[in-house]
């Protein structure tokens, strides 16, 4: 039996690939902060689907929560065949007026761990010459959108090269692209998103179905939806400086009264 390695599997895009994955007979091992919803949404499954699932409650900003799970991942006597580098969040205020303490755990989770935990499979994988890495990116990659974007750049970058990597072993290797997805991630982010109109928005379980078809079929990246489609292959061709330079313009400052400062929060 496949058995999956999710991280920030308690809701969002991480729930919805637990899901995902469970209809599709995979056992899995259930990654977030939060016990007592990694728990209920086992429960669940299980119910369901009957599916088996390990739930690992960790930290992965703490040093001891990111070596508890490496050590999962690394463990060849139950092996992970397909892991799923999904939690994040996101801060409400641009980089200027963000506390760097912050800045540095976004950056913390977003690269240092999903690197941390891809290395720690990929011994498995080659071994085995079979399994995949899901990595969960962000169309704010693809255009200089703060610090977040930079971040999820990096991820869409890694993935790409790691997929060349790894096709020699026939380790398959995706980065998934979402764009506005109907998560928890922007509330618990203090994000305002409220000028944003309905046709943007994205189901999380239309993201995971993209992704898991576009896996199949071995594709570098998968982004759902005609609109975002067409935005990724629009930036190609957009010269950056112009593009950046309108984007600064929506970034403001926070208010100095009034609106508090975004809190980080996993999301995913």
């Amino acid at each position: 039996m496949t058995t999956v390695l999710i991280t920030g599997a308690s809701a969002g895009l991480g729930a919805a690939f637990a899901r995902g994955f469970a209809a599709k007979g995979c056992a899995l091992v259930l990654v977030a902060r939060d016990k007592e919803r990694l728990e209920a949404v086992a429960g669940e499954l299980g119910r369901e689907f009957g599916t088996a699932s390990e739930v690992l409650t960790a930290d992965l900003l703490d040093a001891d929560g990111c070596a508890a799970v490496a050590e999962r991942l690394a463990d060849r006597r139950r092996p992970v065949d397909i892991l799923v580098n999904n939690a994040g969040f996101g801060l409400s205020a641009p980089f200027p007026y963000s506390p760097v303490e912050d800045e540095e755990r976004l950056l913390d989770l977003l690269v240092k761990v999903p690197l941390r935990l891809t290395h720690a499979v990929l011994p498995g994988l080659r071994e085995r010459r079979r399994g995949a890495v899901v990595n969960v990116s962000s169309v704010a990659g693809l255009l200089p959108t703060g610090t977040y974007g930079a971040a999820k750049g990096w991820v869409t970058a890694f993935s790409e090269s790691l997929r060349v990597d790894m096709e020699p072993y026939g380790i398959r290797v995706l980065a998934v692209v979402p764009g506005f997805t109907r998560t928890e991630f922007q509330a618990r982010a203090g994000m305002d998103v409220s000028s944003l109109r309905e046709a943007v928005w994205l189901d999380p379980e239309a993201v995971v179905a993209k992704a898991l078809r576009d896996l199949a079929l071995r594709r570098p990246v998968s982004i759902t939806g005609r609109r975002y489609q067409a935005y990724a292959l629009a930036v190609r061709h957009l010269p950056r400086g112009f593009v950046a330079a309108r984007l600064a313009r929506k970034r403001r400052a926070p208010q100095p009264q009034g609106t508090p400062q975004g809190v980080p929060a996993r999301a995913r």
